[in-house]
């Protein structure tokens, strides 16, 4: 199976100088600051349709399309037009900035391994701390807040969304099957920690400490919806690839992670599980609720609570995932050195989840704030259900060094890393040589007045009577990528590169 991996992060925006805020606005300035010249719209949304499902059909609705039309009439007012409140950027390490209209995100250029994957995460941190900062001094003042997070704001709960490139020839019935209990499960090491509960029917209640932020917004095991009956496993199909050949599989049930080693293991623990099931060797599990259980895991920070499975087991998240975690020791170690790092990693964390989980801290969001806030309560003497609490935990998530608490124990050195600030500070520049994403970089770096329009899987160059495109549909080939890329890097125009590409490619057939 090809490793192609990425991440969206949706960022939550406030300002603290205002009583009443307009993400959408705030969004869309946030996004332009980073721009040192005038906007241009490059990002072209035709290949873009959500309705498809993974299932098989199409759905001719989806429960976000009415919102969209409230946001249209909304934004009637507004005096500027649907692409220029988008300021949708393609920037030099091929990843996309934009306003989503109520919070500013960031989507990684795609990656083919964890350290690059953690690069450019942390490059969209860079970035809109960067951005903020700007529109900040703009503003005369410290008052745009950026949070990583996915609690509640301004009505709206923000998401973090991994993708994988997977392979159509899989069935799509054996993806739901083998990825439901391990998606359940996969909070305990990848969960940011919540204080309280927000459950849908009765409002903020606060008071308890859960693993998972994400948690009490899944309401259904599979939907192709993602802003309203959100399900565990997203059934959107939608490739960004050759339809024939792949799909993409789009997760919405994850936590927006600050520890670099929760984010690898979040993404490296579900590569792995998809080549399980790839090869037919994924745990046999099945959750007899699986809403439920996502529930009842995140909410029992001592790991002790058992969710039912359909055979009559009751197992706990920690049970279940040393289930996927020894299958995938069976049949993937040795496979290569990144493998047997997450294999290595993934068994010591469950390990230490159930014996010395202070080793944790640092490492694990959900286990780093809830060591921080129960150091907090012994030294103030106050509750769990002290609003101070829920602020605390906003904090841990704010981007701003000065203010965020995580990025404060980073700068202590109390927080592990994979990173260097040298590896964080070029893939704002350059996106990973070895996939279609830093392809996508070069061409934003090198022609960036020739560029027609852009999508994932697809670039336009203008000039001459037709356009001219480079299709990247099937452009995952590593040693591709990088012959691809070099002929680019040496051309003096798009039309001679895609020249000298296509007859590279008709000498191969």
């Amino acid at each position: 199976m090809t490793r192609l991996f990425g991440i969206e992060t949706e960022y939550g925006i406030t300002r603290d100088d205002l009583e009443q805020v307009d993400p959408v606005v705030e969004s869309m300035e946030l996004v332009r600051a980073h721009l040192t010249a005038s906007f241009e719209r490059r990002w072209d949304y035709a290949g873009e349709d959500p309705h498809e499902d993974a299932r098989g059909f199409r759905v001719p609705g989806l429960a976000q399309d009415k919102e969209e039309d409230e946001f249209a009439k909304l934004d009637a007012h507004r005096p500027f037009s649907f692409h220029e409140m988008k300021s949708d950027l393609v920037l030099p390490n091929g990843a996309r900035f934009y306003n989503d209209h109520t919070h500013p995100e960031y989507s990684t250029p795609e990656c083919r391994t964890l350290k690059d994957l953690l690069a450019q995460d942390r490059a969209g941190e860079r970035i809109a701390q960067r951005a903020a900062h700007r529109r900040n001094k703009n503003l005369g003042g410290s008052h745009v807040q950026l949070y990583k997070n996915n609690t509640d704001f301004h009505g709206h709960s923000y998401g973090c969304h991994d993708n994988y490139l997977v392979s159509r020839s899989i069935p799509f019935p054996q993806l739901v099957t083998g990825l439901i209990p391990f998606l359940v499960s996969r909070q305990v090491i990848a969960g940011a920690g919540k204080v309280g509960i927000e459950a849908q029917e009765s409002g903020f209640v606060p008071g308890a400490y859960q693993l998972s932020q994400r948690a009490d917004f899944m309401e259904t095991d599979l939907s192709v919806d993602t802003m309203h009956n959100r399900p565990i496993l997203n059934t959107r199909d939608e490739p960004h690839a050759d339809p024939k050949k792949y799909r993409r599989l789009h997760l919405i049930i994850g936590d927006a992670n600050m520890c670099e080693y929760a984010t690898a293991l979040k993404l490296g623990t579900t590569q792995l599980v998809l080549e399980l099931i790839g090869c037919g060797m994924a745990p046999p599990l099945e959750l007899d609720q699986p809403v439920s259980a996502v529930k009842q895991i995140s909410r029992d920070a001592d790991l002790k609570a058992t969710v039912r499975m359909k055979d009559g087991r009751h197992l706990s998240g920690l049970e279940i995932q040393e289930q996927y975690c020894e299958a995938a020791q069976r049949s993937l170690s040795g496979k290569d050195p990144e493998t047997d790092w997450v294999l290595r990693n993934w068994g010591e964390t469950l390990r230490l989840l159930s014996q010395e989980r202070q080793l944790l801290i640092g490492k694990l969001d959900w286990v780093t704030k809830q060591w921080l806030l129960e150091t907090f309560i012994r030294e103030e003497r106050i509750g769990w259900d002290d609003p101070w609490l829920a602020s605390l935990d906003l904090e841990y998530h704010n981007v701003n060094p000065e203010r965020g608490l995580y990025l404060g124990l980073e700068a202590e050195g109390k927080a592990w890393r994979l990173t260097t600030e040298a590896d964080v500070e070029q893939a704002l520049f350059a996106g990973p040589g070895d996939t279609r994403g830093g392809l996508r970089g070069l061409c934003v770096r090198r022609f960036p007045d020739q560029i027609r329009g852009m999508q994932w899987e697809r670039i336009q160059f203008s000039g001459g009577f037709r356009p001219k495109t480079l299709e990247m549909g099937d452009l995952f080939d590593p040693t591709e990528v990088s012959a691809c890329s070099k002929i680019f890097e040496r051309a003096a125009s798009p039309a001679e590169a895609l020249a000298a590409w296509n007859t590279r490619k008709d000498l191969s057939l």
